[in-house]
């Protein structure tokens, strides 16, 4: 067969109906084909038609993405389960919609549009270029767009929704996932990220006109339209400014002898976090000079979680060693988590869990507030946050200082809708924070915040160092203090949704039908509380106070031995999660016998409610 001959028959094959007998993905290749504009992952689709990848075919566009805990979170590449350009535009279409009709001032408020340094060149898709689409479909509808001209931290599109006034708004980012993802950020006019309804809601409109309108791939508009702004400078001044509201000791800050190594994990933070920590006052920190630019394949680093330690640390510990500089400050890609490792006196690093970050915050955020408070203040007005799944040392601070602790579901998008009820209602919130690195010092951004985060912790060190106190140390008081929480969480990986089902509906039929387990291993249990189905055996009407979550899995058991221990799935990836910690009075001082209570019982709790080998999950490993 001549080459023409081939490519004509090709041709023919791309054009033709579909008949892999299955009329849905018939369906589902025709529409493809015809509205996606990017050759690459046009490309992608019509050589698995070509080599008659059914099955490949089937997985990718018979499948949509749905809200998690962070928006739509997946994979870059074709396929309308996948984030590409076809997708974001049919995202950003029902976006319009639903907006269009929950706001009448719509076209005269507008739409905020953010992004990281991701991007996949064998899909040709970039968080900017995924941006600029979003940016276009709007556009091309009359909506005042604020597009950043760069890549900016995720808090900054929360705070320019709430700056700006605008309706909502868009950040392009999948955080500290693996290189090959990317994701859509909503946040709603309060400035949070969208929460249930308008998750379902919007889901609906995307069904509702997934055919690209006119104009919708006319990214041209972002360079054309009188309707496009750029916030940076002013959304970055504004930012800053409001930084100096948690900056406490900037005359000390100027003077401090300690030094700071940073790393941005190859992402957005650099440039922010020098900014941040000149507004505080502090010469700048030493950054890591082969992860201080941006880099979509994270070639440094196996994966680009701060959160998973030392081995992920590893250029920035050995940088503070050289240069001499006591702490090392890690923001994730998108800037809006921070992880913290302090050097010992023994040479040893001590990379803090989140938990641990929680309390040293939590201490410092109090401890600035009685100092600087006006006299009338009062400490009834003060309120602290945390997700269900993180350490309760907040509830402990809060009942023996007198201020209020609230819990909300996992997720940051409940801990901004609370501050902002909280807010409208003349309250304060210092602090809140989940036990994956978000952390959230005030409250002039609604989302967890790593710039911030980097800074306040740089105060504090720098505050301690003046008595000679290290990080360190200093949790260890806040522990002696207000008891002893000793948290432990871990993760596996499992990849077939069936069998995270049957674990969760197992412990939900234990002994027998609809019966939780009274026992796990040698502990007894006290409490059960089940998110998915609203169940909770410590309430009077057994009814979870926490809103009920059906879309994902989530079970927490309290012990009779003061252990609270959670096991849930995660909104964005394909992991059973677990939580463990041990909740001791003050007068509990024997770390060593707490610590060996609480791994007996995870010990237990993953051999008896989770039995990997019989399940095949694979244990977390970096």
């Amino acid at each position: 067969m001549t080459e023409n001959a081939e490519g004509d028959l090709n041709s023919n094959l791309l054009h033709a109906p579909y008949h892999t007998g299955d009329p849905q993905l018939d369906t589902a290749i025709g529409q493809w084909l015809r509205w996606d504009k990017n050759p690459k992952t046009k490309e992608q689709i019509e050589n698995l038609l070509r080599n008659g990848m059914n099955k490949e075919l089937r997985d990718r566009l018979c499948y949509r993405m749905t809200f998690g805990t962070a928006g739509l979170r997946s994979a870059m590449g074709a396929g309308f389960c996948y984030i590409n350009d076809l997708t974001v535009i049919q995202s950003t279409q029902g976006m319009y919609k639903y907006l269009e009709r929950c706001f009448s001032d719509f076209k005269q408020r507008g739409f905020v549009v953010g992004y990281d340094t991701r991007g996949q060149v064998t899909s040709s898709c970039s968080s900017q270029r995924l941006a600029k689409l979003t940016a276009a479909v709007l556009l091309a509808k009359d909506v005042p767009v604020y597009l950043f001209s760069r890549y900016v931290p995720t808090p900054f599109v929360p705070y320019a929704v709430q700056e700006l006034k605008a309706v909502a708004g868009v950040m392009i980012t999948a955080s500290h996932n693996r290189k090959e993802d990317n994701g859509y950020k909503v946040y709603w006019e309060n400035g949070a990220q969208i929460t249930s309804p308008h998750d379902k809601e919007i889901l609906k409109c995307i069904e509702e006109c997934v055919e690209p309108w006119n104009g919708s791939w006319n990214d041209n508009l972002v360079d054309t339209s009188p309707l496009k702004r750029d916030p940076l400078q002013d959304i970055c001044r504004r930012y800053m400014d409001d930084l100096k509201k948690i900056c406490f000791y900037r005359e000390l800050n100027s003077k401090t002898t300690l030094k700071f190594v940073h790393t941005s994990f190859h992402g957005v933070g650099h440039d922010y976090v020098q900014l941040a920590f000149q507004v505080f006052g502090f010469k700048p920190p030493i950054p890591v000079p082969e992860q201080k630019d941006p880099d979509p394949d994270f070639s440094t680093v196996k994966c680009p979680n701060p959160e998973e330690g030392e081995s992920v640390l590893e250029l920035s510990l050995r940088l503070a060693e050289k240069e001499n500089a006591r702490i090392v400050l890690a923001t994730d890609p998108d800037a809006d988590r921070l992880a913290v490792a302090e050097l010992q006196e023994n040479g040893v690093w001590k990379v803090f869990t989140g938990n641990e970050l929680a309390a040293l915050f939590g201490w410092w955020m109090f401890d600035c507030w009685k100092k600087s408070k006006s006299r009338n203040a009062d400490v009834n007005n003060i309120y602290m946050l945390a997700t269900t799944v993180s350490s309760k040392i907040l509830k402990a601070i809060a009942l023996k200082e007198g201020f209020h602790f609230e819990e909300t579901l996992p997720g940051f998008k409940w801990i901004g809708s609370r501050i902002k009820d909280l807010l409208e209602n003349g309250k304060e919130v210092l602090f809140s924070f989940e036990e994956s690195i978000g952390f959230l010092c005030g409250t002039s951004v609604l989302d967890k915040d790593g710039v911030s985060a980097a800074v306040v912790v740089a105060e504090m060190a720098s505050y301690l160092e003046t008595m000679n106190i290290t990080l360190k140390q200093q949790l260890i008081n806040v522990y002696e203090k207000y008891g002893y929480h000793i948290s432990k969480t871990s993760y596996f990986l499992c990849y077939d949704p069936t069998t995270i089902k049957s674990i969760f509906e197992r412990l939900r039929n234990f002994d027998s039908p609809k019966e939780y387990p009274k026992f796990c291993g040698a502990f007894a249990i006290l409490h059960v509380r089940d998110i998915t189905t609203g169940y909770d055996s410590s309430q009077p009407n057994k009814k979870s106070v926490l809103p009920v979550s059906k879309s994902s899995q989530m079970i927490t058991f309290t012990f009779q031995n003061g252990c609270v221990a959670t096991l849930r799935t995660s909104g964005t990836e394909p992991k059973i999660k677990y939580y463990a910690e041990m909740c001791a009075s003050p007068d509990q001082s024997d770390t060593a016998l707490l610590e060996e209570e609480l791994k007996k019982l995870i010990d237990a709790l993953i051999e008896n409610f989770l039995e990997p080998s019989k399940n095949g999950l694979t244990w977390r490993s970096v």
